[in-house]
């Protein structure tokens, strides 16, 4: 009985220390898997501060146009499913008001969240006290907690055990300030939803503004997480072509400054094409102008920063007119493609297919205008 209880247990050990190695060679495999991964990660960050450039008022002016306001998305019901209609009798001038009134709502709603750099952790030491050396072995945080200062102007300091008194690093002044005055909808750590595993899933399932609305709650516009995080979805949409996910929201204005910022706008000009959105089409390449120093014409950045009504109801048709203007955008565009674009062959081609379905639209629009005595 008793050699039988050693050889059992002989066996154990042997089976537990195989678990062990496996155990351990699995998770070196994952960690040095996971490293590997995120050192593969494509990452664009900012060369230099792209806040100058970003709050100028002509990008401004750009980026909102291309953002193209659509009522329709920026009032849908995003989280609470509602079936309810609501109907009103209204006369011309109610309706007029009622319409500008939703315009300016819109308009608020899709402010775009600031495009800064990241900024740089400094915890300045404000003196060395070797008297209070080993006087304790953990560290002592001092926090101001008057009522009425901004958090980024709230002094808050660390006493380390080797006497020394600095200030505190950023993560722990936000921890705290989060701890004192709390912003409704962040949390003290970091939601789990920005772990490479958990956004991976939420960016393949599309779910880009979400995202994005999350990261402009837990975070500030000048955290390195902020940065990558926001670098990675715009880099997924960018990948993916989901450009209508972010359309017409608060975010479509920095992902496109983005893009520009890195000259990645190749398949976003080729969405503009192909979605017959060829005045946004122009302000893009007006914006890289701006942004590059890139030769345009300058009636064409004129055109570009022209202020438009947004239009709620399209047209059926294009007039005579816009198709001529169409066909001016076109050389525009074209001219851009062969001198700036990587991808050339594609560009060219949507134009072409373009120009062609134009001509039949603009041969059919002036018959109709002879057939009704038009000139």
């Amino acid at each position: 009985m008793w050699k039988l209880w050693k050889e059992l247990h002989l066996i154990g050990g042997l089976a537990r220390r195989r678990s062990t190695v496996a155990n351990t060679s699995h998770t070196l495999c994952r960690l040095f898997s996971s490293t590997v991964q995120t050192e593969s990660e494509p990452f664009l960050s900012y060369d230099k501060d792209p806040a100058p450039a970003f709050m100028r008022d002509d990008v401004q002016q750009l980026l909102k146009s291309i953002t193209r306001l659509e009522l329709d998305k920026v009032f849908r019901k995003r989280s609470v499913k509602d079936n309810t209609v609501e109907y009103r009798f209204m006369t011309d001038e109610q309706l007029r008001r009622e319409l500008l009134h939703s315009i300016e709502q819109a308009q608020q709603m899709l402010q775009m969240p600031p495009v800064v750099q990241e900024q740089k952790d400094s915890c300045r030491i404000i003196s060395k006290d070797g008297a209070l050396k080993s006087l304790s072995t953990s560290k002592f945080v001092f926090t101001d907690i008057t009522y009425g200062l901004k958090n980024s102007q709230r002094s808050i300091v660390v006493r380390h055990p080797d006497g020394t008194l600095q200030e505190a690093p950023y993560e722990m002044r936000k921890r705290l300030n989060q701890i004192y005055f709390p912003l409704t909808g962040r949390s003290i750590h970091q939601p789990p939803m920005f772990e490479d595993v958990y956004l991976q899933r939420l960016l393949e399932e599309g779910k880009y503004e979400f995202v994005l609305d999350r990261a402009c709650v837990q975070f500030e516009p000048y955290e390195k997480d902020y940065h990558q995080i926001t670098a990675k979805v715009y880099h997924h949409v960018n990948e993916s072509r989901s450009f209508d996910a972010l359309r017409s929201t608060r975010h479509f204005g920095p992902f496109v400054f983005f893009l520009v910022w890195h000259k990645l706008i190749d398949d976003l000009l080729l969405d503009m094409i192909k979605q017959d959105y060829l005045r946004n089409g122009i302000e893009l390449i007006a914006l890289y102008s701006t942004l590059h120093g890139t030769a345009i014409d300058e009636d064409v950045k004129q055109t570009a920063l022209q202020t438009q009504m947004p239009s709620l109801f399209e047209a059926a048709e294009k007039s005579v007119d816009e198709l001529k203007q169409d066909e001016l955008f076109l050389s525009i565009i074209e001219q851009f493609v062969n001198s700036q674009a990587t991808k050339k062959v594609q560009l060219n081609l949507a134009v072409q297919a373009y120009r062609e379905l134009a001509m039949e639209k603009l041969r059919l629009a002036q018959g109709i205008r002879r057939m009704h005595g038009e000139s």
